[in-house]
């Protein structure tokens, strides 16, 4: 949609980041971040959306001590611009000397709203042997034009453990944003996955990957959001670009009413995770 059409309606919108990530030069990074958002013609307001590990790379290292903390970065990225940010980076500090892989969102004036820590570490790649697993789920509300939205952060392979978007979305989350570096070969699992949490959850999903190559893996991009209804309508190809997505919350409770599925969910057959 034309945000100049006289027909327009004020809609939330995300800004999916999605660039080379240069392995471990945070410094680069934020340099490419700051770079595409001078140039995307940003609304305050605006939801921005980085890869997994976006400032290093998924690496098994600690982050390098050179280059931006990424807290500090996020926080002058959100307030030049006045917008939300969620960011991707390494946490030290976690049980056994690993870290925690986590989304930082922090909100127009800088501050931090909420961190999600993943829950679902990529055994394949060892990541479980140097991260330590998240324990609860992150919901953020968002004052979007159209109303509050409540949004999920998750990161790449929690794409694969539905529960969790389940849960999310019985505590009233609207929309799921997940970072990720997701690599080439695997793609259409990403988007197929994506497609399943967006029906089964009647809610968006709005998935961020990164381009390039890093020491282990190919990464195609293929940044996209699907709708409630399942249809992918916003995609962003194996370029670096900002990927503009305007999320409807009219269409997304109608599409509810219409189709009562998540209404018809047995809550006592779930289990049960903190939601913070």
């Amino acid at each position: 949609m034309n945000r100049v059409d006289a027909q327009y309606r004020p809609l939330m919108r995300f800004a999916v980041f999605q660039y080379d990530v240069a392995w471990m030069d945070r410094a680069a990074n934020w340099a490419t971040v700051h770079r595409l958002a001078a140039s995307a013609n940003l609304a305050a307001g605006d939801y921005l959306l980085l890869p997994e590990l976006g400032d290093t790379g998924f690496t098994m290292d600690p982050p390098p001590a050179a280059g931006p903390d990424p807290l500090e970065a996020a926080a002058a990225l959100a307030r030049a611009h006045g917008v939300w940010v969620q960011a991707g980076h390494a946490e030290r500090g976690a049980p056994g000397g690993r870290m925690w892989n986590v989304a930082t969102v922090l909100r127009p004036d800088g501050s931090v709203a909420a961190q999600y820590r993943k829950i679902h570490l990529f055994s394949p790649g060892h990541e479980d042997r140097h991260y330590a697993p998240g324990e609860s789920i992150a919901l953020v509300d968002v004052d979007a034009p159209d109303g509050t939205w409540r949004i999920a952060p998750f990161i790449c392979y929690d794409l694969r453990f539905p529960e969790l978007f389940r849960i999310a979305a019985l505590a009233g989350a609207h929309a799921f944003t997940v970072g990720a570096s997701w690599p080439a070969p695997r793609a259409p699992h990403r988007r197929a996955l994506a497609v399943a949490r967006a029906i089964e959850n009647q809610a968006y999903v709005v998935a961020c990957n990164r381009i390039g190559r890093d020491p282990n893996a190919d990464h195609a991009g293929d940044s996209f959001a699907v709708a409630p209804s399942g249809d992918v309508f916003a995609e962003a190809g194996d370029a670096e670009c900002v990927l503009f997505v305007d999320a409807d919350r009219a269409m997304l409770t109608q599409w509810r009413d219409r189709f009562p599925a998540l209404r018809d969910v047995r809550r006592a057959l779930i289990g049960s995770i903190a939601v913070r």
